[in-house]
């Protein structure tokens, strides 16, 4: 008999109450493209359907027996008395029997049976997780991540190659499934961007191998897999047929779980998520690639419902189902493609000595984008000034209003051609007039460029320190603490009304958390 008849009789077998040796009234069952899993009484029987994809191949016995194995393994890191273990199915005549005698001819993984009601899904749809829940969530894969103790991909070149292999064959597999139904140019246009980021930010990537955030992660981390028990956090069924689907950054394992958050409406508990995590793991980081991460998830998901879409055992109403929830996918993956490939205007802005260079620099290597500051602009333009510093005249010469205007209009003109290549970018200036403002908010709605100004604030007292440290130094900034009450007289306070992103940072603050007040505006 040919593994895939004797699958199916089998299964018809274990629908039965009979079939188990244990206290079972009746038996629910549910399926996948890649297995049945049977939930029977307070045990569950997970079984690997005998099928061979390009990304796992189950077709023979003894690989199921391996992955099944392997399933436990991988799971009791998340679990606490879950996975009880793997379970021989054997047949004698026309009968199949859990470890029973006879030839063995399948393996399942017996699990205990945990309440839908406990799931994360059915709690976030029911209005019972709150912030403390999404907390002790981020707490505990923080200290799961930061538990792994594997070393770094031995070569950042086949890691980062990995990774478009992943993005590459979503799309080369999802492609023959569309037809009609769904959207192509929307597809391809999403497949694009993902490449065109993929080559523009190869040294994002390289850095996070490089402060160890690639790790053995889950690999399938999402709401239906999380349970909220009386024993704690319970994370089951991570990924155990494909390495390379779960050795990764930890970015690409949260996006899935964000991603699904949004996916069932609940965006702002995804965003407490991320930013919980963040802290937790000192990784502001996460979040300059989580929306490339959220489009590679959502494209995952839209691949997965198209593979079960193509199979002939799926009834109208779950086709329907199926084919709403795909096309929402898709449509997610899109908004996420354009926020990673939509270039950005940062303006780092506020009194001199706020720390805005610092900051500046800081959000330029995270982005891996380019600052530019308006200090090196306007002496590229103007010769050096003759007089120290400390005793240059306050708005004369080369900071003249007329030598000034021409410093703000080249640092434009060098942000534009930044933006029409297609990049982001980080503009480094006081920005203390509103008109100097409204031009480059004027510049970002020509460009189609989102923008946020971030103004570094410090007490009074802390910047006329930094002002008196700087005398007798060669800074690149010519402000000093003569010139302090005069700065502040002229500084024209940034209105509601001049841009919906402003965002204000106390740079006394370490950097990691002043990154972690910034990056999130990225999501």
């Amino acid at each position: 008999m040919r593994e895939s008849a004797l699958q199916e009789t089998l299964f018809k077998q274990m629908r039965t109450p009979e079939f188990y040796p244990h206290p079972v009234h009746s038996v629910t069952v549910c399926e996948t493209h890649i297995s049945m899993v049977f939930l029977a009484g307070d045990v569950v029987y997970k079984i690997k359907k005998s099928v061979g994809l390009e990304f796992l191949d189950f077709t023979t016995l003894e690989n199921r027996r391996h992955f099944c194995t392997r399933e436990v393994a991988l799971n009791r890191r998340l679990t606490n008395n879950v996975y009880l273990g793997v379970t021989k199915i054997t047949q004698k005549g026309n009968h199949f029997y859990l470890n029973g005698d006879g030839t063995v001819v399948e393996y399942a993984v017996r699990m205990r049976r945990l309440s839908e009601t406990d799931s994360m899904k059915q709690l976030l749809r029911s209005g019972k997780i709150g912030n403390k829940d999404i907390d002790r969530l981020a707490m505990a894969l923080s200290e799961f991540y930061g538990s792994d103790t594997s070393d770094n991909p031995p070569n950042m070149e086949t890691a980062f190659e990995t990774i478009r292999q992943n993005c590459d064959e979503n799309f080369k597999q999802a492609q023959p499934l569309l037809g009609p139904l769904f959207d192509g140019d929307c597809f391809q246009s999403i497949w694009s961007r993902t490449g065109t980021f993929l080559n523009r930010q190869k040294p994002l990537f390289f850095r996070r191998m490089g402060n160890k955030r690639f790790r053995n992660c889950h690999g399938d981390l999402r709401t239906g897999h999380i349970y909220f028990t009386d024993t704690g956090i319970q994370i089951i069924d991570c990924i155990e047929f494909n390495d390379r689907f779960r050795y990764q950054d930890v970015g690409a394992d949260l996006a899935f779980l964000a991603m699904d958050m949004e996916f069932l409406g609940f965006s702002a508990l995804a965003e407490k998520f991320l930013l919980a995590y963040a802290g937790y793991s000192h990784d502001p980081e996460v979040y300059v690639l989580i929306n490339f991460y959220k489009c590679y998830r959502a494209i995952v998901r839209f691949k997965v419902n198209c593979i079960r879409l193509q199979e002939h055992d799926v009834s109208e109403q779950e086709r329907n189902k199926l084919l709403e929830q795909t096309k929402k996918y898709l449509a997610l993956a899109d908004r996420y493609a354009d926020r990673f490939s939509k270039p950005r205007i940062w303006v780092v802005c506020g009194m001199p000595a706020s720390g805005k260079s610092s900051l500046a620099q800081a959000l330029s290597l995270a982005l891996n984008i380019r600052s530019i500051n308006s200090d090196e602009v306007r002496k590229k333009i103007f010769s050096a000034p003759p007089t120290d510093p400390e005793n240059m005249p306050f708005e004369k010469g080369m900071y003249s209003e007329t030598a000034t205007g021409q410093t703000y209009d080249r640092l434009l003109s060098l942000a534009e051609k930044e933006v029409l290549k297609g990049n982001s970018v980080v503009l480094d200036a006081t920005f203390s007039r509103e008109k100097y403002r409204k031009q480059v908010v004027s510049l970002a709605k020509q460009l189609g460029a989102g923008i946020v100004f971030t103004e570094c604030t410090v007490p009074d007292p802390i910047l006329q320190k930094r002002l008196i440290m700087r005398n007798g130094r060669d800074t690149i900034s010519d402000a000093r603490i003569s010139h302090f009450q005069s700065f502040k007289n002229r500084f024209e306070p940034i209105r509601d009304t001049e841009t919906d992103h402003h965002i204000k940072i106390n740079t006394e603050s370490s950097m990691d958390a002043c990154l972690s007040i910034i990056l999130p505006w990225m999501i």
